[in-house]
């Protein structure tokens, strides 16, 4: 599990790293990566209604924790980083979202890299 740390829970920090943050989209799931230059790395989730009921819906949030915590050394430390799980995600295995998050990760990270760099 993903530690109490590294979670985003300021409703501003969700905005401005949504608003901001380089977006890379998977079948299950969208990335939003703000690159840091140190520190703590904060990561947020964004699961709405549509992904279920209450009960899928923290499913789905505890199975990205969970994923999120083995690839926080995929992004520089101190970055900011929100995953919002979309429908699909419900039926999706754990594989699957691994693969998905993988990839966006790599797609979001290397555009804020980019974009910082112009």
């Amino acid at each position: 599990m993903l530690g109490r740390v590294h979670r985003m829970r300021d409703s501003q920090e969700f905005s401005l790293t949504v608003r901001r943050g380089s977006k890379a989209a998977q079948p299950t799931l969208v990335c939003h990566v703000v690159p840091g230059t140190g520190g703590l790395t904060s990561v947020g989730f964004v699961v709405s209604k549509q992904v279920g009921p209450s009960v899928v819906r923290n499913q789905v949030k505890r199975r990205l924790r969970h994923l999120m915590r083995e690839r926080l050394d995929l992004v520089p430390p101190g970055s900011r980083v929100v995953v919002r799980a979309l429908p699909a995600s419900s039926a999706a295995e754990s594989a699957t979202l691994a693969e998905h998050l993988d990839e966006a990760l790599v797609k979001a990270g290397s555009r804020s890299r980019t974009r910082g760099s112009s």
